[in-house]
C-alpha cells in the first residue's frame, strides 16, 4: 500500500518547493521520484496512474488555498470547499496522468517522462481556458535560472527544471552514472549566473502603490465599504518631498458603479493631486452587464481611459454552464448576481501621462503569459491591480506575487502590484522586488520606476520556442530510449 501510493507522497513533497515554503530541495526531490517512478513503470496504465497520484500530491499542497475563498461565507459555500480542492488537484493531476501514458506508450525513456510533464503543464496552461499556476518553474523565481525566461519563457524553465530532476534520478539509480552527473553538474554552474543589475534613473517617475488592507468579509460590511475607502483616499494625500505622478489603487477599490461614482472620482482626483490615479472599479451597461474594472482618473476628476477585464475567474467571476448551476441554485463566489461578469474585449493599454504605455492586469490576468504577449502594443510598465483576500494569509498571496514577478522577467517589464491585503510590491524587470507592503498590513509606497529592457526573445516567439523545445527532448527521449532510458527491469535488479 505504500508502495502504491509513494507517487502521492513524492508529489506532496515537491509542492514545498512552492511559496510560502521556498524549499527548492524538496522540490527537486519529489519531482525526480515522481519522474522516476513514472519512468520504471511496467505498463503505460501504471506509469498513467503513478504520474496522477504525483500530480494530485503536488497541487492538493501547493493549491491548498483554494478552499479560502469558500470560507468567506462558510455558511453558505462551506460545504464546497473540501469537493474544491479534491477535485481541483485529481483534475489538474489528469495532465501528469496523460503525460505518464504517453510517455510510456510510446516507449520514452526517463527524459520522455520529463518532456511530457513539461508539454501537459503547457496544455493545462491553455485548456479550458488554462490554468498554468504551480509550474515547477514557478519555484525558481528566486533563482538565476528563471532569468532564461526571457528566452524560452516559463514553459522553457519548466522543461529544464523537469529535465534535471529527471538527470538527477538518472544519476542516483543508472550504474551510467558519471557521464550524467558530469552533464548535470555543467548544466547547473552554467545556469548559475549573477542575477542582472537594476538600473533605475535618478530622474524616472514615481508611482504610488495603496493598500488598503480590506479583509473580505469585512470589505462590504454596511460602513466598513466607506471606511476602507477613506483609508485609500488619505494614503494617496500624504504628501511627499517628490510627487509621485501615478497612484495605484487595487481591484474593485472604489464602493460604488462608474456611472454613480461622480463624487467619489472628484474626491480620488483631489486626494492625488496633480498625479493620475489607477484604481479598481466595477461598472455596468445598457444591458445590465457587469464589469470588473481599471479606470484611469485624471487630476481633474475624468475618467481618460477605462479597461474591462477579459480573462475571467470561472466559478469566481462567472459560471461555466450557467443555466446548470442556476437550476442547482449555486452561484459565483465573486460574482454581483446570478449572471457574474461580463469579459472586455481584450488586452488594453492606457497612456498615463509622466509614466508612460500602462498595460493593466487585475487579479487572475497577471498568471497568463500569453494574454501578456497579445498587448496590442508594448507598454512601458505593467501595472496589476488584484484583490488576494480571496487567497487567504498562507500560500495563495505569496504564490501570486511569484507569477507577477515571473512576468516581469519574461517581459523585460517593470511591474507594479496593488493588492487590497498584499503582497503589494514594485517588481524590477528582472524579478526582483525592489519594495513591498507586507501581507496583512495597510500602507502605501513611493517607488521610483526602473527603466524596462530591451524588448526579449520571448516577447517575440511567445510559447512556441517552449513548445519547438518540448517536442524535440520528448522525441530524443523516445528515439534514444535504448541507450539512456532507465527500465523497469533495471530498477528492480
Amino acid at each position: 500500500m505504500i508502495r502504491t501510493l509513494l507517487p502521492l507522497f513524492a508529489g506532496a513533497l515537491a509542492a514545498l518547493g512552492q511559496a510560502p515554503f521556498d524549499l527548492l530541495p524538496a522540490l527537486i526531490a519529489g519531482l525526480s521520484a515522481v519522474i522516476w517512478l513514472t519512468a520504471t513503470a511496467p505498463r503505460p496504465w501504471v506509469a498513467a496512474r503513478r504520474a496522477w497520484l504525483g500530480g494530485t500530491g503536488y497541487f492538493a499542497v501547493s493549491l491548498s488555498w483554494i478552499v479560502e475563498p469558500f470560507m468567506i461565507e462558510p455558511e453558505i459555500y462551506g460545504w464546497m470547499a473540501p469537493f474544491a480542492l479534491v477535485f481541483m488537484a485529481a483534475g489538474l493531476a489528469l495532465f501528469w496522468g496523460l503525460a505518464g501514458w504517453l510517455a510510456l506508450r510510446l516507449r520514452g525513456g526517463i527524459w520522455a517522462v520529463a518532456a511530457a510533464l513539461a508539454l501537459t503543464d503547457l496544455l493545462r496552461s491553455y485548456v479550458l481556458t488554462g490554468f498554468p499556476w504551480g509550474m515547477a518553474a514557478q519555484a525558481t523565481v528566486d533563482w538565476p535560472v528563471y532569468q532564461l525566461a526571457q528566452y524560452i519563457g516559463p514553459h522553457g524553465v519548466n522543461l529544464l527544471v523537469l529535465l534535471f530532476c529527471a538527470t538527477l534520478a538518472y544519476v542516483l539509480a543508472s550504474w551510467r552514472s558519471i557521464p550524467a552527473f558530469g552533464l548535470s553538474v555543467a548544466a547547473a554552474l552554467a545556469l548559475l549566473w549573477p542575477m542582472p543589475d537594476v538600473q533605475v534613473a535618478t530622474d524616472a517617475p514615481i508611482v504610488r502603490v495603496l493598500q488598503p488592507n480590506a479583509a473580505q468579509a469585512e470589505k462590504w460590511l454596511p460602513g466598513n465599504a466607506q471606511k476602507f475607502f477613506d483609508r485609500q483616499l488619505d494614503f494617496s494625500a500624504v504628501p511627499a518631498p517628490e510627487a509621485p505622478a501615478l497612484v495605484v489603487w487595487p481591484e474593485t477599490a472604489v464602493p460604488f458603479l462608474l456611472e454613480r461614482a461622480g463624487l467619489a472620482l472628484a474626491q480620488i482626483s483631489l486626494s492625488a493631486g496633480d498625479a493620475h490615479s489607477l484604481v479598481g472599479i466595477q461598472h455596468s451597461d445598457d444591458w445590465g452587464r457587469w464589469y470588473n474594472s481599471a479606470a484611469l482618473v485624471t487630476p481633474e476628476g475624468e475618467v481618460s481611459d477605462l479597461y474591462d477585464k477579459h480573462h475571467l475567474v470561472p466559478f469566481g467571476e462567472y459560471m461555466p454552464v450557467r443555466w446548470l448551476f442556476r437550476w442547482l441554485d449555486i452561484a459565483g463566489l465573486a460574482a454581483n448576481d446570478s449572471s457574474g461578469y461580463w469579459p472586455g474585449p481584450g488586452p488594453q493599454v492606457i497612456p498615463v501621462p509622466g509614466v508612460g504605455k500602462v498595460l493593466p492586469l487585475i487579479c487572475y490576468e497577471a498568471i497568463f503569459p500569453q494574454d501578456i504577449l497579445q498587448s496590442p502594443e508594448r507598454p512601458d510598465l505593467l501595472v496589476q491591480i488584484t484583490n488576494d483576500a480571496w487567497f487567504g494569509t498562507f500560500s495563495g498571496p505569496y504564490q501570486h506575487l511569484a507569477q507577477a514577478r515571473m512576468r516581469a522577467i519574461e517581459t523585460g517589464l517593470p511591474m507594479v502590484r496593488s493588492a487590497n491585503t498584499g503582497v503589494s510590491a514594485v517588481i524590477a524587470p528582472n524579478g526582483q522586488v525592489m519594495q513591498q507592503i507586507a501581507l496583512g498590513q495597510d500602507g502605501f509606497i513611493d517607488v521610483r520606476l526602473p527603466a524596462a529592457k530591451p524588448a526579449p526573445i520571448y516577447s517575440q516567439t511567445g510559447d512556441w520556442s517552449a513548445l519547438v523545445l518540448i517536442l524535440g527532448i520528448f522525441w530524443m527521449g523516445v528515439r534514444f530510449r535504448g541507450n539512456i532510458s532507465v527500465d523497469a527491469e533495471r530498477a528492480a535488479s
